[in-house]
Order: structure tokens, then sequence, then C-alpha cells
């Protein structure tokens, strides 16, 4: 069942089922159905990548969940016109801008806003003028954060890669936990509203949910592999549980 008294919001992406389902090129399992489900068992939005080279989430997709979904939609979208024209077409509740690389496994980093200033700042102005909220992708840095909020963006999301790889390593997990409060605490002094994910799973995620400031946490890969073993709605349930800790 929903935790309605949770305050932190989860985002459940749901990316890879669809890798699932084009591993036969066939439509099984139906992304529309285990979205359902996770919006049933608790997700707060549900979030999917629409990637530039479609190795997972299709353009049907995204229209189908729109129409069925009765949660906020968050489209995950590159620096591309041709995807920017279908975000503005679909009219998700936020847009999350990220950067893309067509050789990585998934997302490498956090955006490098001050390198595409200008170009992260037009996507910004056109995405909210069709009343989607923009948020950035970006590391945990005092720089990314000043950057982001030049574009006007509603808020960002951290990168939360580099503190998962080093989780078992005591010393560096401290830093990387202090470098996500720093930047936190930055982000609110500039109006920004934050969330955090990558690498985020039933271990280590705890800690990230503590952090005073942070609203919402998108996590796919642990929920969707841990859903094979106990099913999608109990394991929406554990990393709720694993959340509010």
């Amino acid at each position: 069942m929903p935790f309605e008294n949770a305050m932190i919001k989860l985002g459940v992406n749901i990316d890879h089922v669809a890798t699932l389902r084009n591993a036969r090129g066939e439509n099984d399992p139906a992304l529309i159905e285990l979205a359902l489900i996770a919006q049933n068992a608790g997700a707060d939005l549900i979030t999917v990548h629409l990637r530039e080279d479609r190795r997972h989430i299709r353009d049907a997709d995204v229209f189908d969940l729109k129409k069925h979904l009765k949660v906020p939609l968050n489209f995950e979208m590159a620096l591309s016109e041709e995807i920017l024209a279908i975000a503005l077409k679909l009219q998700p509740s936020t847009a999350c801008i990220v950067p893309e690389r067509r050789e990585e496994i998934t997302t490498e980093g956090g955006l490098n806003v001050g390198q595409f200033a200008d170009t992260v700042k037009s996507f910004t102005e056109r995405l909210q003028a069709k009343g989607i909220e923009v948020f950035l992708f970006i590391e945990p840095d005092i720089f990314s954060v000043k950057a982001a909020a030049a574009t006007g963006a509603r808020g960002i999301e951290f990168h939360t890669g580099a503190y998962a790889r080093s989780f078992t390593h005591l010393p560096q997990r401290k830093n990387e936990l202090k470098r996500l409060e720093s930047a936190t605490t930055a982000a609110l002094e500039f109006g920004l509203e934050v969330h955090a994910g990558h690498g985020l799973n039933y271990f280590n995620v705890t800690e990230i949910a503590a952090i005073e400031g942070i609203t919402e946490l998108n996590i796919g890969h642990a929920i969707i592999a841990r859903s094979l073993a106990v099913g999608l709605d109990e394991a929406i349930f554990e990393m709720r549980t694993a959340m509010s800790r």
C-alpha cells in the first residue's frame, strides 16, 4: 500500500521494462500495464527516458503513458530538437534534460550546463512556455548549481552515481554525502527544487532520502530488478520502506 505520510516522492523509472520488451521485438511485457501497477503500488510519478536511439522507450509509449496515467509523467530528454518537438507535443508534467551519448550503457554523469548554456536556456523557455516544469540533471557541485539557476529551470536532479559507486568505501561515501548536502543547500538558496537519482538501490537510498531539501528520488534499475523476485508492487513497497528508515 502507498506510504501516504512519506514527504519525499518516488519516481519509478520503467525504461528497463521496455528493454525487456524490446529484447524479443514484441509487446510483452506491456509497458502500460507495469506503469499502472507502479502507480497503484505507490509511485508518485513515472519516469521514462526517450533516447535518440530509441533503445528502450518508443515514441508511442510516451503518448500511451500520458493518456492513461493518473500520476505525473516525468520525461527525460537530451538536448535534441527532435526530442524537444515530441516533448512539446506530449506536454508531460515535467521534463528533465540529461546528457546523452550513443555509446553509453546508462547516463554517465551530469549535464554540463555551462558548456551548453544558451541551448539549455532556450529549451527551458520553450518547454516552460507549454506549462512543462523543467529540471536539469547535473553533478552535485556549486558551479553546476549556479549554471542551472541561470537558465530559469524549475529545479535540478543531482546525479548520485559517484555516491552509489563509493558506498562500500566509507571515507569516499562521507565525502559524496557532504557534496550532495552542500549542493542541495546551495540549490535551495537559488530557489531551485531538488531531486536526485542514479545508481540508488535498497542499500544506499536511505542516506540520500534523509538529506533535507531533496523532495524526489527517481529510481529504476534497482526496482525493476527486484521486481523479478518479488513482483513490482512489493519492490516499490520495499523501496518506500528503505527511503523512510
